[in-house]
């Protein structure tokens, strides 16, 4: 076996680790409100959930895998010292996730993604190896490369902000008059809305792991251009689904309790406002954080109801963390690489 053929192996098999740590990392997101709000047993959530986070990254197309693997440019580098630069990255993703599935924070696996290779790729080739997408935007207003991504991960959580005070206003007027049976209703709707989360992200997260498969695969010369194979579809669709299906029960609390108390109705719009932003930007191709978007419309459907039971020292302890993870996960991708550096002398 060739040095290329055996780097990018090991490269293709620590993508999949980091979509298994994506998929461990995000299932409190998915199914921390069903939870919370008692419309599901933990079982029947990761039964529902496992399915449609399955389906998600086989029908939901490559639009945020495309952006993915054009955000940081390698073509001129030779192929060892490339593969190498996108594994450190990687490396230092993992990482960063696994710091913060451990103190139990909700931070965003799409920032330290990005995070991890760009610090990498500055850190091996310079900055200027780093699509950044400031002229695009200045030249014709076009969001491209590290600017599309750092765009698509501020603007999702203030939709979903906005997004969730707005639904939830909404269904509490449309409601005022509702006997409290309404809430068995509201819990079997949420098998519905659940499915819908789990399948917006699987759709979009799995996309970022399968960019980067098919990004090393071009570097390695085993595709002639930038082309998602089906297998790459399926292997990240399987890794992210064993992800959620063995995850992260420690973000739960955070979420489904930590932030507002969450009951049927909180639980279904939440639920809503998330599956619309994620698979909104799915299509558009721009990589949304599960993390910020289910978050923040939590804190958006609590301000509609009760601002002052929204514990906002929560939320500021978690935006802290989402504030930190791009600048932590680049020093992490480029300690990484200061430990590969022997492989690409």
């Amino acid at each position: 076996m060739d040095g290329i053929l055996a780097l990018t192996l090991v490269a293709v098999a620590i993508v999949l680790v980091f979509d298994y740590t994506n998929g461990f990392h995000d299932a409190a997101n998915v199914v921390a409100t069903v939870i919370a709000s008692r419309a599901m047993t933990p079982g029947q959530a990761v039964a529902v959930v496992g399915v449609f986070e399955f389906l998600g990254p086989l029908l939901g197309g490559t639009a945020v895998a495309n952006t993915i693997g054009g955000f940081v440019d390698l073509g001129t580098l030779d192929a060892s010292h490339a593969i190498v630069v996108v594994l450190a990255g990687l490396i230092g993703a993992i990482a960063w996730n696994l710091l913060t599935w451990w103190q139990g924070l909700p931070s965003s696996s799409s920032h330290a993604l990005v995070g991890g290779l760009t610090g990498a790729t500055v850190l091996a080739a310079g900055a200027e190896h780093v699509v950044w997408g400031l002229d695009a935007w200045r030249e014709g207003g076009h969001l491209t490369g590290v600017l599309k991504v750092l765009a698509a991960l501020i603007l999702s959580p203030l939709i979903g902000l906005l997004a969730g005070f707005a639904i939830h206003r909404l269904a509490m007027l449309l409601l005022r008059a509702a006997h409290p049976r309404i809430n068995t209703r509201l819990r079997r709707l949420q098998f519905v809305t659940t499915a819908a989360l789990a399948f917006s992200h699987g759709a979009n997260d799995a996309q970022k792991s399968m960019g980067i498969i098919t990004l090393l695969l071009v570097l390695g010369g085993y595709l002639p251009d930038f082309s998602v194979p089906f297998w790459t579809m399926l292997a990240c669709a399987t890794a992210l689904t064993l992800g959620i299906l063995t995850g992260g029960w420690r973000i739960v609390r955070t979420l489904g309790f930590s932030v507002y108390k969450v009951r049927p109705l909180h639980a279904l719009d939440s639920q809503l406002t998330s599956a619309g932003v994620i698979f909104t930007a799915a299509l558009v191709g721009a990589p949304v954080s599960t993390s910020h978007v289910v978050a923040s419309s939590i804190m958006g459907i609590g301000a509609a109801e009760r601002p002052k039971a929204v514990r906002w020292g929560k939320a500021r302890e978690i935006g802290h963390t989402w504030l930190l993870t791009l600048p932590a996960s680049a020093a992490a991708g480029a300690l990484a690489l200061l430990a590969l550096f022997p492989f690409i002398s």
